[in-house]
């Protein structure tokens, strides 16, 4: 599901995956406009500090996302582990604590309060020569596979 740029419609959009699908795991998938040949793993989502304007001009109420949350909500998926265990060959892979503050962060954080931490975000590079579009599918899903792997873990 593509979620839009818009603070929020995106947070709307996460409560009714949440309530309607009710599933195990949600993986965000954004794009990190900046990296080049970098997939970034997000640990922890952020609740404060939402100043930039959306596609619409509009930034949430007081910078933030949910009024009565906690200031970070980390993932149930240890992205330190998942980074430390996987390699995709032809592009880098790192760990991350800070999805910045804007609409990546700001879905992150909803759908782990959501979720109750069973959501996950990974940034990914624009598609270029050197990041095919089946190089990025092979990459998301090997370690999708492997965040699957970690959810199996838990609920044994």
């Amino acid at each position: 599901m593509q979620l839009p740029v818009v603070y929020q419609k995106a947070k709307e959009q996460v409560f009714m995956i949440w309530t309607t699908l009710q599933p195990l795991l949600t993986v965000h998938v954004g794009l990190a406009s900046s990296a080049k040949a970098i997939i970034i793993l997000e640990q922890c989502g952020k609740n404060k500090g939402y100043q930039e304007m959306d596609a619409c001009g509009f930034h949430p109420e007081g910078g933030c996302c949910m009024l009565d949350g906690p200031e970070k909500i980390e993932s149930t998926i240890n992205m330190k582990t998942l980074w430390k265990n996987i390699s995709v060959e032809g592009i880098d892979i790192i760990f991350s604590r800070d999805a910045g503050r804007y609409i990546c962060d700001y879905t992150y954080y909803a759908s782990l309060y959501y979720g109750s931490g069973r959501a996950a975000f990974i940034h990914v590079p624009p598609l270029s020569k050197s990041v095919t579009a089946d190089l990025l599918g092979k990459a998301l899903q090997t370690i999708i596979l492997e965040m699957l792997k970690q959810c199996g873990e838990e609920r044994q």
